[in-house]
Formats: C-alpha cells, structure tokens, sequence
C-alpha cells in the first residue's frame, strides 16, 4: 500500500516518528530525508487576511514561518504526477474496505468559503488513516450541477449553464486540490454530462416499468417570474427563495414518483443505521405514519335530502365521531367547485385566491389565526344523524389523506380555535379519567367516551377508552360501508418534475394521436439536452424546452407514429440520488454499476455533510435504493450506514452598538427601555472585553453586542480560503478548521486563533530540521539521530498516539491535535 507521503527517499524520522500521526490532518509537514535543497523560511505579516468590510491593521513586526508555499505545491505536484490516491479499478477484495464520501457539492460562481473544507478536511483525514492502516480506501468527488441558480444567470447574462457549469467546476477544483485533500480525482463525475445522466434516465424509466413514476394534477408552487415549479422549501413567505420572486399555488399535470409505496420501509431501516438520532427522528417526522380511519360523509341539502356526493375524510381520532360538528376541504379540493352554493360562490372563489399565494408552511403553522369561509353546503354525520356544515380553510391541505377533515372542536386545538371564531358548536366526547379538565379549553388527552351513542345508527361507544372506542367505530364503518380502517403518511409522493432547461430530460414521449405516454427504449439512451439560445420562461406555463421545437417532435422508434417529448425536466435532486454507486464504476458504459464491485464497496460507510440535507436529499437517496434493491441493482437495503453532520463555521463575531436619536452612545443593556435607535458597527480594534461583556475601549460603560453570523455575501463576512491558504497555506486551514471544536458544532472563525496553528506549524518543522540560519535559509537534512529513545520519550511519544488513534476514532480532531501540540511541547524539552 502507498502511503500518502511516500517518497522516493526515505523518511528518517526515527527519534520523532510522531511526525507519521501528523501527516493525517497536515500532509505536507514531514519532507524526505535527502535530495532536498536549502528553502528560506517565509515572512509573513503577523495581522495578515481578513476581508474588506473588516480589514485588521497590519502588524507591527515579522514572524517566522515554515515555507509552506514551496512545501505544500511540492507535493501536490508529486500526489498528481504519481497518482497517490487512486483507488485501482480491480482491487484486492481480501482486503477491507472503507468507503468515506462527501455530500455532493453544488459548484456554485462564489467557490469555497471557509465552511466548506470542514467536512472535507474531516473526511481527509479519516481516509488517510484508513489507507494507512492497510484497508482499500475509495474517497472520491464530483459535482452535483444541474440546478437552477445556473438557468437564472443564463437568463440574465445569455451565458449557456454548460459553460457556466464547466467553469465552476474548475474553479472548486483548483481550490479543493490547493487545499490537499486526498481525493480519487480519477473517479470525478458530474450529473450534467450525458455519460451520467445516461443511468438517471435508465432509473426512472425502471420505476416507470414498476408503477412508481406516473402523472397527476397536483397543485404546485408556480413561480411566474421563474418559470418553474417550486418545492415547498424553495417558497418563503409566499416568494421564491432566490430571487423573491411572487409564487402561487396552481394545479398542473406534473411526473410523480410514489415514494409513499416505501414510506413503511423508509421508517423502519432507520433503526438499522449509524446516523444522529436527531437525522432519524427528522425523517421519522417527515414521514409521520398514522393509523386512523377513512368515512364517508354523504353531501346533502339544508332539509337533508341527499345529493348523491360522497365527502371522504382521513381521522387519526375515529372515536370522537359523535363530536364532529363540521367538515372542513382544502381551497383546492377537487370537489369543492361541485359544493359551493350560488349564494357563496363570490366568497369561496376570492378565498381560494388568497389561499394560492401561500405556501403549504403558512398554511399549516400553528401559531397563525385560523380563517376560512362557508361553502354553501352541508353533509350528513354517518354516526348521529344531523347535518353539518361543510367549510373551506387554507389549514387543511388537498395534499394530504383525502384533502378533508371532519372537525372535531371539543378535542382539536385548531377545530377549537375555529369553531370559536365562527360560532360553531362545540359537543364534548371525551371524558378525562379523572373527571378534571378546563372546559373552556379543548381536551387532547385520553379518557371515556360520553355523549357517543345513537340507536338510529347503532353504534354505542359510551363508556369505552379512546383506544377501543377507536377499534369500535372502524368496525361498525366497515360493517355499514360509511369507511374503513386506513394508514396514512404525512410524507407524499414526491413531485418529480420542473418547468426549466438545465436538467435531465424526461425519457418519454407522448403520441400525437392518443396522448400515449410511450418510454424511450433504453438502447437509445441518453436523451441529450437541445441546445438552446433563449432560456428566459415562455410566460405560457410551458418549460423553456418547448422552443426547441425540431427536438420536442419527434418519432416514436417502435410504431413510427408521430409524438412530442416531456418539455419538463427533472429535478436537480435526481443525479445526487444515486451518484454514490457510480463512483464504484464511473466507466462503465453497459451498467450503472457492475455488480461485484458494488458488492465489495457497498454501501457507502461514512458520509459526511451538513444537516439542511437531513431530510430531503437522504430520504429521496435511500428511496432509490431501495427500489435498485428491489430490481437487483444493488445488494444493500440502504444507501449510507455513518452519517456525521458537520457543524456550520460562522464568520467573525462582529460587535455592535447603538446610538440614540441625538447621537449618542447607549449601552446595549438599556435598548429595551429607551426608545429608538440605530446600529452602529465597532471596529474590532476598539473593543476589549471586562469580565463577560464587550465594551468600548474609550469608554468601558458602553456595553457593546458580540454575534458571529452565518456567512453570507449579503453581510460581507464570507472568509475565501484562497486568501487564506495564500497568507497561510492549506495545512494551517485544515488544522484550524479541525482544531476550533468538536467535528459537529457550530464554530465562529478567528484570524487570530489560524494565526496559532500556523505558529505550532512553525515549531513543529523546527523541530524536524532545526532552527533557521543566520540568511533564513534551512540546512539539507533533518535533526533525526540513530541514538535510542530514552524511556520517557518513549512513553510521551506512545501516550500521544494512543491519544491520537482514539480520538480520530471517534471524530474528535480537536483533542488528537492538542495531544499533539503537548508532545511538540514534550520534544522541545
């Protein structure tokens, strides 16, 4: 096995084999023994980096450094040239393996900021140690680059995505290999080019086969401006996440892949995982599964006669039947045109308008007063007889069960709320065991049912807990026909198409004659990308794809009719869903991946990335699995067994303080009861801090605000890692990044804490090769000697490694480093 830093020379290091343990977070620190030429130690300026909204006052004297810039370019050269980190396509299979992944970066025109190489550096070292310690090691990366943010700035400059794409790409390239990570770089991919896209386009068309793909009218998130449909995390405050654009709700045939079909699957493989508890109860929650019942309620007129309509409603509580007093449907229920009444038509249609502009989040928060409007309707309760009310409200969502609910104000804090407001009755039927409760307030707990019987309908629940009466009611539906037992999934089928060019075409056409969905055989695959001019949205509705007309008519290869493409393409979460398997066997141009190979690699064993991908992306990724699983493609139930969530790094604490309306400076613990004032940024070179607070140097009464902020462009605080591997060099970033704390928190940067680590660099490589000379040049060599150790050398050198084998172990970076930093203060003595 190749080591990391193996070198045509040998290292003679034998009185500080500690170095070896170094070169897992820092692999440029240790040099060959011989063929080295003198190097002059680099000065730097001690204050050096910042950025321009906060520049730091250049220092007042130089510093010593070890000479990183010709170190760290040495062997970035010599890993490139000599391929160190390639993984062989053939591999001795006798061997472990361990396969440690990063989330698939999104290249986006900003590159790296600082908080990118966290995870990066993290799994760096992991792979290094793995490799050290004889297991085959597969660490690879690639790019996650179709995407909106790309077509925006196509829209806006006319630069074509692909060559957007390809410069980013290249860009977040050069900065990852200057930062030294040990990736295979012969297994890079990017789900863009038609060779990966090939196999995205391949699965859809076996879910198609297998029932899971199909077409609805579904109400979306239609953002005008964007011409695309959103997905319910892209819609803020009832605007487009980027751009603020006006979205609204509109219904559209939209492609639907049925994840709901593993939801059961989905939830109960969790518990086989090595993933953060707080990640699984995230998709636990996501995926929400609830037993209830289904019942229909017959619509009818004000005098009861019915109208040969049937309302079914999905209820978790089937046993507080008896206190339905209303219904209420969703604004977008398909059946509600057919139940607003003449007399409420105006009213329901200007309802629904509002409904439109808000995302499913605002509808649903609990905390928002609850409106809605009457539909003009009624309908009968299947278990008391009387005829209730049916109401539109937005807290009801057509997206899920049955896009209706009966209303149950005794025992439902939102039905409550409601029923309050729009003085509708309340029917208590649930007595707490203990006879106490607040009846002014609505009761959620469990108890016996009161007020539950009818003899018309023949049901009787009086005097049975919640959970038998709940038993009782099913029964008595399924005996009367009025409903049945029925699962149901807060998680929904995933909406699987956008209106925009820069994604994977659809495989599919549809027959000018019949509106057949007919797929593209798989010999013709990939369906490649037109090229097109104009991205802007066609203000139709229409994808963008519909102005390449030569490419939207086409053939169908099999009956030779004529037929139109899918104009919609996927979305961007498609190519991240399965890229893992394809860094197995990116070549392979005959399978998605070859199947010995999956099984030695598989599945994937440390995965590491930021926790907004904790629900979506890892619960669509470990779907797909599961169907390649069901269709033999792959021979693990789940995709990743390790997840780690690295923390975010936030940029430097930024301190504040306020003026009144005539100037003047007030002290931060005085805001709430003065009135108004304005903020004013404090340079950090006029603050000190005084027991636990920030004051004003000139003046220690004035109590200053000290926050660190997630780093964005619009606040000025983002840190490139250019700059800093510039000043710096790479090995004083990651040793940083990994020393701030725990892999998992969130951490603020500090120029001054980079500027520590670089000096421990510093000492670190003076204590390999000695002290500079008079001219700042190095001798050749290095101060290594054949003398045996004495025993307490021995012994501060074990305990370091022990201390350092432990704690990458367990991820905890920052306490291996500070073992470290205490045998370097060993050694010196």
């Amino acid at each position: 096995m190749q080591a990391p830093m193996q070198t045509q020379a040998p290292l003679r290091i034998q009185a500080l084999p500690f170095a070896s343990t170094l070169r897992f977070p820092l692999p440029f620190v240790v040099l060959p023994r011989t063929n080295r030429r003198p190097v002059r130690a680099r000065c730097c300026a001690a204050g050096g980096g910042g950025n321009g909204n906060n520049p730091r006052p250049p220092a007042q004297k130089q510093r010593r450094s070890y000479p990183f810039d010709e170190i760290e370019p040495r062997w970035q050269r010599y890993w490139e040239e000599n391929c160190t980190f390639r993984t062989p396509d053939e591999v001795d299979t006798s061997k472990p393996k361990c396969y440690i992944l990063d989330m698939f970066p999104y290249p986006s025109g900003a590159g790296l900021h600082v908080g990118h190489p966290l995870g990066y550096t993290a799994t760096d070292i992991l792979s290094r140690y793995k490799r050290m310690q004889g297991f085959n090691v597969l660490h690879p990366m690639g790019w996650d680059a179709f995407g909106l943010p790309a077509e925006q700035y196509a829209i806006e400059t006319g630069t074509h995505p692909k060559i957007t794409t390809k410069r980013n790409i290249e860009r977040f390239r050069s900065q990852l290999k200057s930062l030294g990570f040990s990736y295979d770089w012969d297994r890079e991919i990017s789900t863009t080019e038609p060779e990966y896209y090939k196999w995205t386009q391949w699965i859809f068309l076996q879910m198609l086969k297998k029932g899971l793909a199909y077409q609805a009218e579904v109400p979306v998130n239609w953002c005008p401006a964007l011409g695309t449909v959103l997905a319910n995390e892209e819609v803020v405050n009832g605007v487009s996440e980027r751009g603020g654009y006006p979205v609204i709700r509109k219904p559209m045939r939209q492609w639907m892949l049925k994840i709901t079909a593993y939801a059961d699957r989905l939830l109960e493989d969790l518990d086989e995982l090595d993933w953060p508890e707080s990640i699984k109860e995230m998709q636990q929650n996501w995926i929400s599964r609830s037993e209830g019942a289904e019942l229909k309620f017959n619509v009818v007129s004000t005098r009861g006669w019915e109208q040969g309509v049937e309302l079914p409603v999905y209820t978790t509580r089937p046993d507080t039947i008896f206190g339905a007093t209303y219904l209420v449907v969703a604004p977008e229920h398909h059946l509600l045109p057919s139940l607003i009444s003449e007399a409420q038509h105006e009213s329901v249609e200007e309802y629904r308008e509002l409904a439109a502009r808000k995302s499913e989040l605002e509808r649903t928060d609990l905390q928002k007063e609850k409106s809605g409007v009457f539909s003009g309707s009624y309908a009968k309760n299947p278990a008391t007889g009387e005829v209730i009310p049916i109401w539109v409200a937005d807290y009801v969502l057509g997206s899920y069960g049955t896009g209706a609910i009966m209303a149950v104000p005794a025992h439902d804090s939102r039905d409550h709320k409601f029923a309050l407001k729009y003085n509708i009755p309340i029917i208590r039927v649930v007595s707490p065991f203990d006879e106490s409760c607040n009846l002014g307030e609505p009761y959620l707990g469990d108890g016996v049912m009161v007020n539950s019987s009818n003899s018309l309908s023949g049901l009787n629940i009086n005097g049975l807990s919640c959970k038998d009466a709940a038993s009782e009611v099913i029964n008595w539906l399924e005996r009367t026909g009025y409903g049945k037992k029925k699962v149901n999934y807060k998680l929904r089928d995933w909406l699987f198409a956008r209106q925009r060019y820069w994604g994977e075409p659809f495989p599919v056409m549809y027959l000018d004659d019949t509106g057949e969905v007919v797929p593209l055989p798989e010999n013709e695959l990939p369906l490649t990308l037109p090229e097109l001019d104009d991205f802007t949205p066609t203000g139709t509705g229409e994808p963008p794809l519909a102005k390449a007309t030569s490419w939207v008519k086409t053939l169908d290869p099999t009956s030779g009719k004529p037929a139109k493409r899918e104009m919609s393409t996927m979305p961007q979460w498609a190519g991240s869903c399965w890229y893992y398997l394809r860094f197995m066997d990116p070549k392979n141009s005959t399978a998605l991946v070859d199947r010995a190979k999956e099984r030695y690699w598989g599945p994937v064993d440390i995965y590491v990335g930021g926790a907004e991908h904790s629900v979506l992306h890892l619960l669509y990724a470990r779907f797909w699995h599961k169907v390649l699983y069901d269709i033999g493609v792959v021979s693990t139930k789940e995709p990743f067994q390790c997840l780690i969530n690295q923390g975010l790094i936030l940029g430097e604490v930024e301190y504040t303080a306020w003026r009144d309306q005539e100037g003047r400076l007030v002290s931060a613990e005085s805001i709430s009861i003065t009135g108004n004032h304005h903020q004013e940024k404090i340079p950090v070179d006029k603050v000190t801090k005084i027991g636990d607070f920030y004051v004003l140097k000139d003046n220690p009464d004035i109590r200053l605000v000290a926050r660190a902020y997630k780093m964005s462009k619009s606040r000025g605080n983002v840190i490139n890692p250019d700059d800093v591997v510039s000043e710096y060099g790479a090995d004083s970033l990651r040793l940083y990044e990994m020393f701030m704390g725990p892999l998992r928190d969130s951490k603020t940067w500090s120029t001054g804490g980079i500027e520590g680590v670089h000096r421990f660099l510093g000492r670190t490589w003076r204590l390999i090769v000695g002290p500079p000379l008079p001219d700042g040049m190095y001798k050749d060599g290095t101060v290594a000697t054949d003398d045996e150790p004495t025993f307490e050398q021995l012994h501060t050198l074990h305990k370091c490694i022990e201390k350092v084998v432990e704690e990458i172990e367990e991820t905890r970076f920052n306490t291996g480093i500070s073992a470290m930093m205490e045998f370097v203060n060993s050694a010196y003595k």
